[in-house]
């Protein structure tokens, strides 16, 4: 039998605070190592398992019915309630898999879905809910994620938040600034907005009802960043931001500050007004977002990320075998009829596991002397 050396995918995330990402869909356990996280961290299951809870499926009728407890284990790095600095494991078991589900997708391609493309890459594939490119792999993002939260907010009073700004044709017009975690929590759709969400679950469950899926759109809003952040040219807060956003499963578009609107707009409106007071500079507007030149300035950033329809429907689909035969296909399955609706702890944890990452890098700079 031969064997070719093939070169492993990437699950590292990070250069100082580095995550590493394992587990698939329905195998055992979903988790990750989390490197680099300084020592002496006050630190429990209880400040993971918030944010789990904040993810996990079977909540409510607009999610996947799965059931899944999601409770986090750590296995290392932790000692008398702090972190040691050593390697954080954590383990996330999975207890409700239905893998006969998924019998179908053995020869058939699911339309929208990532079967056809790892199947090209690796020529094998886990066909079981997605295997690696199952959006239950963001389980050990979120755990890793909470771990980069508990440290921004005690060095920095950072704040994260992302809701759900539009769903469908149905967007929110609530301003940034009244947005608070209490009514993103309030809301089974995840928009702050009383009156927006009230019609997104409609529209939910009425692609729900259709065997469908639909889109939606988060705002990100981070509120007392590290000021003086960022790496020129390559790792820009943006860049690292985007890469992030764009690697979560079903993640189809990022924009940061005035986005693609900036792109209609004179640079005499989009040039942000710069004032001193006590000897602090701030902005009078905010359409770049809190960076300039690939750096945070200290103003609140803040972003927008679009969420495809979920790829796995229950509607009849035209599509082919491994064999290149035509037929069609009926996904069978749990899925959530609209991924946005669980998706704002995973994009909150992203954006933690960016800045945490690029704080400590620029801290080792200029702390040196």
């Amino acid at each position: 039998m031969c064997f070719c050396y093939i070169i492993p995918m990437s699950s590292v995330f990070g250069k100082l605070f580095t995550v590493s990402s394992w587990g698939e869909s329905h195998g055992k356990a979903v988790g990750v190592v989390v490197d680099g996280c300084p020592a002496g961290l006050p630190l429990c299951v209880g400040d993971i398992q918030m944010y789990l809870d904040r993810r996990r499926p079977g909540q409510n009728a607009l999610v996947t019915p799965r059931k899944e407890s999601d409770k986090v284990e750590i296995l290392s790095g932790i000692f008398e309630g702090k972190t040691t600095g050593t390697p954080i494991s954590l383990l996330i078991l999975n207890e409700d898999q239905r893998s006969h589900d998924y019998g179908d997708m053995i020869q058939w391609y699911r339309p929208g879905h990532a079967d056809w493309t790892y199947d090209m890459k690796y020529g094998f594939r886990d066909y079981r809910g997605g295997g690696r490119s199952s959006a239950r792999e963001t389980a050990g993002r979120v755990a890793a994620g909470a771990i980069a939260l508990k440290l921004l907010s005690q060095v920095c009073k950072t704040e994260i938040l992302a809701w759900v700004s539009s769903i469908g044709n149905i967007d929110s017009s609530m301003p940034v600034a009244e947005v608070t975690r209490e009514a993103i929590e309030a809301s089974p759709v995840h928009c702050p907005d009383i009156h927006a969400s009230k019609e997104m679950e409609s529209v939910v469950k009425d692609a729900k009802e259709n065997q469908d899926s639909v889109g939606g759109v988060l705002t990100l809003a981070i509120h007392r960043p590290p000021i003086a952040i960022g790496e020129p040219v390559f790792d820009r807060v943006e860049a690292l931001l985007g890469m992030a956003m764009l690697s979560i499963p079903a993640c189809k578009g990022f924009e940061i500050g005035s986005g693609f609107a900036g792109a209609r707009m004179h640079g005499s409106e989009h040039n942000d007004p710069i004032f001193a007071e006590q000897k602090t500079f701030h902005t009078r507007t905010n359409n770049a977002g809190g960076v300039l030149g690939g750096i945070s300035n200290g103003e609140d950033i803040f972003c927008r990320v679009a969420f495809k329809p979920t790829a796995t429907i229950s509607r009849s689909q035209d599509t082919v075998s491994r064999d290149g035969e035509k037929g069609t296909l009926v996904a069978k399955g749990r899925h959530d009829p609209c991924v946005a609706v669980r998706a704002p702890v995973v994009v909150e944890c992203m954006a933690a596991l960016v800045l945490a990452d690029l704080f400590l890098q620029q801290r080792a700079r200029t702390n040196l002397f």
